[in-house]
């Protein structure tokens, strides 16, 4: 008889599984970066030299300071929700891959939780080169920056569980269409561009709470060094959103996978 593996080494095992599959493709990464950073030396640092700057928690910081990081917390979701959603489907869907995992003492648990892994890690990877581009152009501005990559990964546990999740019920790729119908007005309205007081009362707390709200709030307050409780309540957002998330994965793989 097969003997179970434990949590740790089944992850280690999806990890695995997943860079041999990229290792030859690896300019896939470098595709997912790189769209961010352009949009901050268009946005940022373009159209920073007609915009001031805002006042962040009391402060004034410059405009390119305001948008990167908010650009970072796109990052860490882009990168996550690329795995987390078209991926999953397709080896959900088509490639029937987690029905061969499962003839191993793999369970579904282990394949939720080692997708997600790899996810993280994909959106990991983003922000990373992302903050050395921030510190590059001198827009980091607290040791408290140290930080942020540990943050991203929990935007991307977020996104990755919930995307995961909901990707259990799509049925074909034009169902994505509701991915880029949910992920493109948050990159654009979370505060990545302009202050969320920009908005009225009703319209305001709607954005406050999504998930890309509370990574760039995060984000934000590390790489000027203004943290407040606002931190503390999107840490636990984060954590609490991914959470449910794998919950959902893991029982809608039961359903789908072994029933």
């Amino acid at each position: 008889m097969a003997r179970s593996l434990g949590a740790g080494e089944a992850t280690r095992l999806l990890l695995y599984r997943n860079f041999l599959a990229y290792r030859r493709a690896w300019w896939i990464f470098l595709t997912g970066f790189l769209e961010p950073v352009f949009y901050l030396f268009s946005i940022g640092v373009g159209v920073g030299q007609l915009v001031s700057g805002f006042e962040f928690n009391g402060e004034v910081i410059g405009y390119a300071s305001f948008v990167a990081p908010g650009m970072l917390a796109a990052s860490a979701m882009n990168g996550t929700v690329l795995d987390a959603t078209m991926n999953f489907f397709f080896k959900l869907k088509y490639n029937k891959l987690y029905d061969q995992m499962l003839a191993t003492p793999l369970t579904t648990s282990d394949v939720a939780r080692g997708e997600l892994a790899w996810s993280l890690l994909r959106g990991g990877i983003y922000s990373t080169a992302f903050l050395l581009v921030m510190v590059a152009m001198g827009l980091v501005h607290s040791w408290w920056a140290v930080l942020v990559v540990p943050a991203s990964l929990l935007i991307g546990l977020a996104f990755g569980g919930i995307g995961m999740a909901l990707t259990t019920w799509m049925r074909s790729w034009q169902d994505f269409e509701f991915v880029t119908l949910a992920t493109l007005p948050m990159f654009l309205f979370s505060a990545t561009f302009f202050p969320v007081t920009a908005y009225p009362g009703a319209l305001r707390w709607v954005v406050e709470v999504t998930p890309l709200y509370r990574g760039v709030v995060l984000c934000r307050e590390l790489t000027t060094g203004m943290v407040s409780w606002a931190s503390g309540a999107s840490l636990l957002y984060l954590v609490a959103l991914g959470a449910v998330g794998l919950y959902i994965c893991r029982r809608r793989l039961d359903r789908l996978l072994l029933t």
